[in-house]
């Protein structure tokens, strides 16, 4: 499959490759996102149900984001890199940061999500949809 979209950390310990089409793709303003990309906001394309392959041992860490959701991140042990984030309640979703991507051209945000705990210096594209928490559907 040619659409398959790939990437991993920076040393290449890890790869990924997964069989679908994102879900969503957004960019969260969370202070959890905000702790875990050291800047204003993270980035994430969302699958759901996708065929998902990881080569590679990543780390792991758990934490609770801003609505309660409990999140396991997965980074790679060598050059630290953030590989991708799973929720131990809902595992058929797998999600990835644009610049885990091997052509991180193919994000393109949909929305952003907990606008409530932004900050005015962090400028996201004017035109996408906000959210003060994260959109239900």
């Amino acid at each position: 499959m040619n659409n398959l979209y790939t990437g991993g950390c920076a040393c290449g310990a890890i790869h990924y490759e997964i069989a679908g089409e994102p879900a969503v793709m957004v960019d969260c303003q969370c202070r959890q996102c905000q702790r875990d990309s050291g800047t204003g906001h993270q980035s994430h394309l969302t699958f759901v149900a996708s065929e998902v392959k990881v080569e590679g041992e990543a780390s792991h860490w758990q934490t609770v984001g801003d609505g309660g959701t409990v999140k396991r991140r997965g980074f790679c042990p060598t050059c630290g890199s953030s590989v991708y984030m799973t929720f131990p309640d809902m595992p058929d979703v797998f999600i990835v940061t644009p610049a885990s991507l091997d052509d991180p051209s193919r994000y393109k945000p949909q929305l952003v999500s907990w606008t409530a705990a932004g900050h005015a210096w962090d400028h996201l594209d004017p035109a996408l949809p906000k959210f003060d928490k994260m959109p239900t559907t």
